[in-house]
């Protein structure tokens, strides 16, 4: 495959945006390649600047569970832009979001919208300190909750990727109240606890990590956090940027029968558009400006041509639940043939996979957490990456994210993949081992 056309415009982006790029994995520094330049997409397939498609298991990162471009999300958007595009004003399309929101997440009252996942877990974690009158928080190594400041710390995805565990630019004041726990490991809660008594306004955790791979949940801890942080009287905060309906319509917290005080939406329920949200219990959001003294505001929150696709998205998953099954399927499959590929070839390798959501780990270390994750031998992604992509497979450009299929992503497809990824691990098992 040729890439001059996507080379040229990274040479291009770089003379005026840093990096060239607008978000750092896009880079694809982590697999050693100038980034593949995006052109249009349909369904399961994505075709850059150069012509070439590609079987895309990105898919905009989690959002875009009816695949690129599905007519569900269109429907209606002409006539909402033609209404006007923004106004600063409320809109009663933004009711009934939040009325599509409460509706399917029970531990959700009330909810406000935000216009990214960073807005929604930072906004989280403030009205958290509010209404507990508390001001550190507990974060596991390896989650990534957005950018804001106390948040980058041992955060996950492009930090990982880039060696920057906790940004420049965060002074030691604002990291301060960061505290740090393992993920699947309770002990270390419980000690952040015993020894910050009664100063923690609330953990946040995604439910099933997905900034660092994927990394499900082991057996009882979503279950142990919330028993925790209630004995504590600590907020118990779910992001689910990238799981909410994605996992299940009603979010991970749905799968697993716990119930978190407050829960972060991104994405998603935007069909992809810049979107974000948190909502929680009446009490607790009570506490938000304009009824109570936890400032939070935003120009485009609840912006109506975004609000019309996300309802386009969430009433089709509402009224398809057989999409679910279709993912959950599509990813099995996938992840199915990857580890009889492993198996085969005797490349060291850890699958993992939460319904419809998976990743492939170059490491025989059972994948349970940031340090487990961080055995994985990055160069041989790298290559892997390579070889993939020159057989039409776009795979995340990282080995520390996640694997996106879609609903639109048919068996012949993922078929093929399988069958080229094992042409692949054959090759460099070849080169490894003569």
């Amino acid at each position: 495959m040729q890439h001059e056309k996507s080379q040229a415009l990274f040479e291009r982006a770089k003379r005026v945006i840093p990096g060239g790029v607008n978000s750092p994995v896009r880079a694809f520094k982590n697999v050693g390649i100038a980034p593949v330049f995006a052109d249009r997409a349909h369904g399961e397939a994505l075709t850059d600047a150069d012509g070439n498609t590609y079987t895309d298991y990105i898919c905009s990162w989690g959002p875009l569970i009816l695949g690129h471009s599905s007519p569900v999300y269109y429907d209606g958007i002409d006539e909402a832009l033609a209404r006007g595009n923004t106004y600063g004003l409320p809109t009663a399309v933004e009711i009934e979001m939040a009325e599509t929101i409460v509706d399917a997440v029970p531990s959700i009252e009330r909810v406000r919208m935000v216009n990214s996942g960073t807005e929604a877990t930072m906004s989280a974690i403030r009205l958290a300190r509010g209404y507990t009158g508390r001001e550190k928080f507990i974060k596991f190594e390896g989650c990534y909750h957005g950018h804001g400041d106390a948040l980058l710390v041992k955060s996950g995805s492009g930090t990982i990727t880039f060696g920057v565990p906790t940004s420049a630019g965060v002074t030691a004041g604002t990291a301060k109240d960061t505290l740090v726990a393992a993920y699947n490991d309770l002990d270390s809660v419980k000690k952040l606890f015993a020894d910050n008594k009664d100063e923690i306004a609330c953990v946040i955790v995604e439910p099933v990590a997905g900034n660092m791979g994927v990394v499900p949940p082991a057996p009882g801890f979503m279950e142990g956090l919330r028993a925790i942080t209630e004995e504590a009287g600590a907020l118990l905060i779910f992001d689910e940027v990238i799981t909410g309906f994605r996992v299940a319509y009603g979010g991970a917290q749905a799968r697993m029968n716990v119930t978190p005080d407050l829960t972060c939406f991104g994405k998603i329920i935007g069909g992809g558009m810049p979107v974000g949200a948190f909502g929680g219990k009446a009490e607790i959001m009570a506490m938000l400006a304009p009824d109570g003294p936890v400032y939070q505001a935003g120009t485009l929150s609840g912006n109506p041509v975004a609000m019309k696709m996300g309802l386009n998205n969430l009433h089709y998953l509402r009224d398809h639940p057989e999409v679910y099954a279709i993912l959950e399927a599509r990813a099995k499959q996938l992840t199915d043939g990857f580890a009889a590929n492993l198996a085969a070839t005797g490349i060291k390798g850890t699958l993992t996979r939460y319904a419809g959501m998976s990743a492939l780990f170059f490491t025989d270390v059972p994948i349970v957490d940031f340090d487990s994750v961080m055995t994985s031998d990055t160069a041989l992604y790298a290559r892997y990456f390579k070889a993939m992509l020159a057989l039409g497979h776009l795979m995340p450009p990282s080995q520390f994210e996640g694997i996106f299929v879609s609903a639109a992503h048919s068996e012949a497809a993922i078929a093929k993949t399988v069958a080229d990824q094992r042409q692949v691990l054959e090759e460099i098992a070849e080169a490894i081992h003569g």
